[in-house]
């Protein structure tokens, strides 16, 4: 009897204040722009991104900008993962993905104005799943109350208002490997700081040599601290910020295995 291949884990993502950013809009627009039932028109498809921008007197908005860190880690987790994008837009989403250069970096992308229905309503997440052929999801948005729906309608509702918590949420459910590499560029220094690391409860704290050029170039050496689990159990990748800081503290850099 044939067997019917796993599925991948489903990752759905939020756009805005996830993977884009916007600068600030000013207050006399946001008032009428974000006004609850007129946005809510614009959302779910009742109005055209036009015609909702001719209601706030024209304003012509940009498409925003990616925020690049958060696309690294949705390019890493797309290696295990069927990602999809599941915003809350306007019928303008689409040409500003292109815009941006994110059109592809989705498995599915799924626009509220298409489908009409927006976030918090449970629907959407139940038609999202039923679409793609899954019972749940992990779902990762930067406001609480579209998280408490996801929630509500069977998936793993994270609430990430950074990527410091979007890398966390995706690293302790393994949608992102657990492992980061120290690098520094001294033997000693980086031998020395494996051993601390290791008392501190980090582990494994494996040193290794990594050639850059040939290898009889002896100069062209990094020294590489493999790195897998965090004193507190997570996955190390969970604490990629922490551990940032501490290799440019000793003019080294970090990488994913």
């Amino acid at each position: 009897m044939e067997r019917t291949p796993a599925l991948k884990p489903l990752l759905l993502l939020d756009l805005d204040g996830v993977l884009r950013a916007f600068p600030p809009v000013p207050p006399e627009i946001a008032e009428v722009a974000f006004e609850p039932s007129l946005l809510r028109r614009a959302v779910t498809g009742e109005i055209t991104d036009e015609q909702w921008r001719h209601e706030v007197g024209g304003w012509s908005a940009s498409p925003g900008e990616v925020i690049t860190e958060a696309l690294a880690l949705v390019r890493t987790a797309r290696r295990q993962c069927f990602v999809a994008l599941v915003s809350n837009a306007t019928t303008r989403l689409e040409a500003d993905l292109a815009v941006l250069g994110l059109d592809a970096e989705f498995d599915a992308i799924f626009n509220s104005a298409r489908l009409g229905v927006a976030k918090p309503d449970p629907e959407i997440f139940r038609r999202v799943l039923d679409e793609l052929g899954h019972s749940t999801a992990v779902f990762c948005d930067d406001t609480e109350e579209n998280v408490t729906a996801a929630r509500a309608a069977g998936l793993d509702g994270v609430h990430v208002p950074d990527t410091a918590a979007l890398r966390t949420a995706l690293a302790v459910r393994g949608l992102i490997p657990p492992t980061v590499l120290l690098i520094l560029p001294d033997r000693d220094e980086a031998e020395e700081l494996a051993t601390e690391l290791l008392a501190d409860g980090w582990g494994p704290c494996a040193v290794h040599r990594d050639m850059l050029a040939g290898e009889d170039d002896a100069e062209d050496v990094d020294w590489v601290i493999e790195l897998t689990t965090a004193p507190d159990g997570a996955p190390a990748s969970a604490r990629r910020d922490e551990l940032d800081a501490l290799a440019e503290r000793h003019d080294g850099f970090t990488a994913e295995h």
